[in-house]
C-alpha cells in the first residue's frame, strides 16, 4: 500500500509539473505575441513620425519639377468623369506667408504657423481656365495639424468666400477668383490649396467653393464651367506629387 501511494503520488507530481510547464510556455507564447503587437504598433507609429517630420523638410530638399510637374496629368478629374490635364504657367519664388492669403484665412491659418509657401498656377489644355495652386509647409506638430483639419471640417471654413486663397501669377487677379479648395493635412505638416478662374481674367462676382460647385444640380456660371474640378482635380494630384516624395526622403533620412 506505501509502494502504491508512492508511485500515485509521483505520477501526480509529473502531471503537475508538466501542466505548470505548460502554463508558462502559454504564458510566454501570449506574452510573447502582446510584446510583437507592441513592438509592430511601435513600428508603425515611429514609421508615421519620420514620414511627417519628412516632409517638413521636402521645400528645400525636393525639385520643384517634383512638387509641381511641369504637366499634370487627371484622368477622370473632370464633370462626369471626363480627363483633363494642365501645364504649368508660373512658379512663385518661396516665400512666407505675409501677403499671400486674406486676412481671414491668415487669421484660421495661424495656429499652424508658416514655415515656407510654395505656389505654381497652371491651365487646362484649352487654355481657358487658370489655376493656382499651393503648398503650405507649417511649423506645426501632428496634434495641431489633426486639430486644425477637425476645425475646418466642423466649421466647414474651406467653403467660406471670406476664406478664399489668393492666386499667383500675371493675369490671374483677387477679383477673378471663381473656386477654390483648402486641405489640412493630418500625416504632413502641409495645407494644400487651390483656387481657380478664367484665363480671359473676367471677374467673379459670386465665387463658389469647389465642393459646392461640384455638387450635382449646381447652376451657378463656375459650376457649369467645371471650375470646381479644376480647382479640386489639380488640387488633389498635386497633393498626391507630395506624398510620393515623402516615403523615399523619410526612408533616406532614417537609414
Amino acid at each position: 500500500m506505501h509502494d502504491e501511494r508512492r508511485r500515485f503520488g509521483g505520477r501526480g507530481g509529473a502531471r503537475v509539473v508538466a501542466v505548470a510547464a505548460c502554463l508558462v510556455l502559454g504564458l510566454g507564447l501570449v506574452g510573447g505575441a502582446v510584446t510583437g503587437s507592441w513592438l509592430v504598433g511601435d513600428s508603425e507609429a515611429a514609421g508615421a513620425r519620420d514620414s511627417f517630420v519628412a516632409a517638413r523638410s521636402l521645400w528645400h530638399s525636393v525639385p520643384v519639377d517634383r512638387l509641381f510637374p511641369t504637366r499634370v496629368a487627371g484622368q477622370g478629374a473632370g464633370p462626369g468623369g471626363a480627363d483633363r490635364s494642365w501645364t504649368r504657367i508660373a512658379v512663385a519664388p518661396d516665400s512666407g506667408c505675409r501677403d499671400a492669403f486674406d486676412p481671414l484665412l491668415r487669421k484660421a491659418l495661424a495656429p499652424v504657423g508658416c514655415q515656407r509657401l510654395l505656389r505654381a498656377t497652371y491651365t487646362d489644355a484649352t487654355r481657358t481656365y487658370v489655376t493656382t495652386v499651393g503648398l503650405l509647409f507649417t511649423k506645426a506638430d501632428a496634434t495641431a495639424m489633426a486639430s486644425l483639419a477637425k476645425r475646418f471640417t466642423d466649421e466647414e471654413l474651406d467653403r467660406r468666400t471670406d476664406l478664399m486663397p489668393r492666386p499667383y501669377g500675371p493675369g490671374f487677379a483677387n477679383d477673378e477668383r471663381a473656386t477654390w479648395t483648402v486641405s489640412v493635412l493630418t500625416d504632413a505638416p502641409v495645407v494644400v490649396y487651390s483656387v481657380s478662374g478664367w484665363a480671359d481674367g473676367r471677374t467673379v462676382d459670386e465665387p463658389q467653393s469647389a465642393a459646392e460647385a461640384m455638387e450635382s444640380g449646381a447652376t451657378t456660371a463656375p459650376a457649369q464651367a467645371g471650375l470646381g474640378h479644376e480647382a479640386k482635380g489639380l488640387a488633389d494630384r498635386i497633393e498626391r506629387a507630395l506624398r510620393k516624395q515623402v516615403g523615399p526622403y523619410a526612408t533616406e533620412q532614417a537609414s
